[in-house]
């Protein structure tokens, strides 16, 4: 754990133990075993049965639970592909507990946070909350680009094709981002009760910190509605790229069968097996029905092109 001395103004790397007056700490059970994380929790910072199940479990959506002693956080890191992982914070008078089942590349910058700048990030318990809420906020902002970057390439490439196959990729995207959509709405309704006033660990001049981050989630959430909104327009679009394009298949498929009606007439008409036919008899007469049907068709075409139908 990095424990922070207040009067020295230094930090350092300590064993897991409960920190004395004048200490904050920061303690990080990263991949830790149950026993383990059941030990620590319980034995070590009293922490109460209930918050200790759910940290060993981390099946929780984001919430902000209240005990005696201690307040658990539930909070989510996205990746750029998407996923998430659970992340629980235990934080008590002078310290926090943070739990999860793998590395955490916010986590990792936090530590070389308080590293470097200790006496602005673990002065109390709600600067080192802060900082490790901020890290993984901050990574929601690649997550909206990602996603921005994916809906801007279906975009260019149904406008390349219509037929190209996206509707798969497209609902996948939109399942995920229901997904993450749900997590930020719990955990901005968390936020909204880390106030000086109801967050016994914090100072009144750090509520303007965590307002910060109640303005980011809901500017990501207003990001994320506008995806989805782009995601289901991008579909109802190949839709009807696809119906234009039929309908000009259609179109040109009439025009050409109304062209040739009137040639197969004559060609009918002359290939009629009668024996005494008026025109049979004339030197130029197979001429002459090439010359009527090519005024008929180029009459026929030269009239589309002034309606502009072709």
């Amino acid at each position: 754990m990095l424990l922070y001395d207040t009067d020295s103004k230094t930090v350092q790397e300590s064993p897991i133990r409960l920190p004395n007056e004048g200490e904050v700490a920061w303690v990080s059970l990263v991949s830790a075993t149950p026993e383990e994380i059941e030990r620590i929790l319980t034995d070590t910072f009293h922490c109460h049965p209930l918050i200790v199940e759910d940290c060993v479990k981390l099946n929780q959506r984001p919430k902000l639970d209240r005990y005696e002693k201690h307040l658990l956080l539930t909070f989510f890191q996205a990746n750029k592909d998407l996923s998430t992982i659970e992340i629980e914070h235990v934080i008590g008078p002078n310290y926090v507990i943070t739990v999860t089942h793998q590395e955490v590349e916010s986590l990792t910058q936090a530590v070389a946070d308080f590293k470097h700048a200790a006496p602005r990030f673990m002065e109390f318990s709600g600067a080192i909350l802060y900082r490790l809420l901020d890290r993984c906020v901050d990574d929601y902002a690649d997550v909206t680009d990602k996603v921005e970057n994916l809906i801007d390439g279906h975009e260019r490439a149904l406008f390349r094709n219509p037929n190209v196959r996206i509707a798969g990729d497209v609902f996948r995207l939109k399942r995920r981002l229901h997904t993450i959509r749900r997590i930020l709405a719990d955990e901005k309704a968390a936020l909204a009760q880390l106030t000086h006033q109801q967050f016994p660990y914090t100072r009144q001049e750090a509520d303007v910190y965590f307002v910060d981050l109640y303005d980011h989630i809901s500017r990501v959430l207003d990001s994320i509605d506008a995806f989805r909104e782009s995601l289901t327009g991008l579909l109802e679009l190949q839709l009807n790229m696809k119906s234009d394009r039929m309908n000009e298949i259609m179109k040109t498929l009439t025009i050409v069968s109304s062209i040739f009606l009137p040639l197969t007439f004559l060609v009918g008409l002359y290939g009629m097996n009668f024996r005494i036919m008026p025109e049979l008899q004339w030197k130029y007469g197979y001429a002459m029905v090439w010359v009527v049907m090519l005024l008929v068709a180029g009459g026929l075409w030269w009239y589309y092109k002034r309606k502009k139908w072709l």
